[in-house]
């Protein structure tokens, strides 16, 4: 009997399903598996599901399904993963980009001088403002940053040489290469300012929570980028001590944090020498990314946090 790439992608959703993976998540990676394995995009794809399978397809489909069975990322199957529009290369040497990642170039976007996005535009200090990532892991927000800011000079930070040449591989695929300048190193060590803005993405998971993250996670990311101590806060208070030494005045800090974390982010900003300005949700409405700026101290920045609800 003929089967079709519809009947395929229907076993290979069921299969994924069969695996653990949500419902809605195998059948949305089936179809990118059955795209990836075709080389066709998603019309094609829905106006030829009927068609008997190309030849070579059932063999190949069959060896990325049981990839994904047994756990392994789509990222890295795929070798790539979306972010801000853009597509970056992915391997088990860095944490595949997420989506409430964003959350930290929209609010760069909102939060820093318009001169910076202009090519040549002039800031106050009659410089290039200079734009710091660290745990740069793809350099998606690196990258993302300086095609967005094309008046900044970014610098971005990682201590995995691994890392850092995926980082720049990306960099040049999408025009970035000689805008971003890659260093080894752990943090913010040997970065000297003024920057108008650091940027982080750090590991924030518990170590007491490392065993029950999910099987693509756990086994296929690496802990480097994803145990942030006993608390989940070492990186992220250490960028927080260090930020002031590197920020100018005004200068911001975005950085993302862990569900649950608020309460201990806010304290947290307020034991440093810097103001708080905001905390951003995500699309489920979880406090997910802190915005703080160097400043003068201030009656309001002597005031203890307040205990979220």
């Amino acid at each position: 009997m003929t089967t079709s790439v519809r009947a395929l992608v229907v076993a290979a959703r069921a299969r994924l399903t069969a695996a653990g993976i949500e419902p809605d998540e195998s059948a949305m990676d089936a179809a990118l598996l059955a795209r990836h394995a075709l080389g066709w995009d998603l019309a094609r794809l829905i106006g030829h599901e009927t068609d008997p399978p190309p030849a070579g397809f059932p063999a190949a489909y069959d060896a990325l399904v049981a990839r994904r069975a047994s756990r392994q990322p789509i990222s890295v199957i795929l070798g790539r993963r979306e972010f801000w529009g853009l597509e970056f290369e992915v391997t088990p040497a860095v944490l595949a980009p997420r989506p409430e990642t964003e959350l930290i170039i929209e609010a760069a976007i909102e939060r820093t001088a318009s001169s910076a996005r202009l090519p040549g535009g002039p800031d106050t200090s009659h410089r290039r403002a200079l734009f710091v990532d660290v745990g740069t892991g793809t350099g998606c927000l690196a990258i993302c940053l300086a095609r967005e800011f094309p008046a900044a000079q970014v610098v971005a930070t990682d201590i995995s040489p691994a890392a850092l040449e995926v980082a720049a591989r990306n960099a040049s695929r999408h025009g970035a290469g000689n805008r971003v300048a890659f260093v080894r190193t752990s943090l913010l060590d040997g970065v000297n300012g003024p920057a108008a803005l650091i940027v982080s993405n750090p590991p924030y998971v518990p170590t007491g929570d490392m065993p029950s993250l999910p099987a693509e996670v756990r086994e296929w990311e690496p802990r480097g980028a994803l145990d942030g101590g006993a608390d989940g806060l070492d990186i992220i208070r250490a960028l927080l001590a260090d930020a002031p030494r590197v920020l100018a005045p005004g200068g911001r800090l975005i950085m993302e944090f862990g569900y649950g974390q608020e309460d201990a982010i806010r304290k947290a900003v307020w034991q440093s020498q810097l103001e708080l300005v905001d905390i951003r949700r995500d699309l489920q409405d979880v406090p997910r990314t802190l915005v703080a700026r160097l400043a003068g101290h201030s009656p309001l920045h002597h005031q203890p946090p307040t205990t979220t609800q």
